[in-house]
């Protein structure tokens, strides 16, 4: 629980939950201390905004799914965390995250449609007022399509669905049955090549922001402000 929400008693109360996505593959290597640095520092900066704004959040929790490639080496393909609520476990979201690095990954395409569906999946805040989902990708790389034959492996998360149609559907849209994401409060923002998958989901997810990004330096120029203002704004 923020030590800010007691300021705001009486007003609404607002839940936000994020979940970042991490490339740590060995082409990674040149930006993702620069990702952990800024994912360190952004509920400091999000509260900053959320101030100016005459609003704080009540309860700010964050989640990683760090992956690389399970045809490459299958035991250190993905490696998730529970939510976390900052600022109370900040340390152990910084002992996480200090411990992730840049290595592996075999051929260029890497393993982020299983982060992101594990990401979509996320055990969402479903109380207070209001709500902010948000998940966040940073990769330098295509992906591996979904249904392919990583998916045999016996390592291979169970409920990771089998096609990007499946995937789409979990993310949810007009008169989708299997929609696992709260409609209002879904955010996707995508720090990723200008190729597939990633392009497309700007055209065809909703509730989606794309920042093209190139392998191996793309990522040292973007913006921590870009998802504070995602999450500020629609709140």
């Amino acid at each position: 629980m923020s030590s800010s929400a007691g300021q705001y008693q009486g007003n609404l109360q607002y839940a936000v939950d994020i979940v970042l996505c991490i490339d740590a593959t060995a082409s990674m290597t040149p930006v993702l201390d620069s990702v952990k640095e800024s994912a360190l520092t952004f509920q400091q900066r999000l509260e900053t905004v959320m101030h100016e704004k005459g609003k704080a959040i009540s309860q700010l929790r964050v989640r990683s799914v760090v992956f690389r490639d399970f045809g490459d080496n299958e035991d250190d393909a993905i490696d998730t965390t529970d939510f976390l609520t900052l600022p109370d476990q900040a340390e152990k979201f910084r002992t996480f995250l200090n411990g992730v690095e840049a290595q592996g990954g075999g051929d260029r395409p890497e393993s982020g449609l299983e982060a992101l569906a594990l990401a979509v999946t996320s055990p969402w805040e479903t109380g207070l007022d209001r709500r902010r989902h948000v998940i966040v990708m940073f990769t330098d790389a295509p992906a591996h399509p979904l249904g392919g034959p990583h998916s045999a492996l016996q390592s291979y998360p169970a409920d990771v669905p089998r096609s990007a149609d499946e995937l789409f559907e979990r993310w949810g849209y007009a008169g989708s049955q299997l929609s696992v994401m709260e409609q209002s409060a879904k955010r996707l923002v995508l720090f990723a090549p200008d190729e597939e998958p990633w392009n497309e989901m700007q055209q065809d997810w909703d509730m989606t922001l794309h920042f093209p990004s190139k392998a191996g330096h793309g990522l040292q120029e973007f913006e921590m402000d870009e998802i504070i203002d995602t999450i500020a704004n629609s709140l």
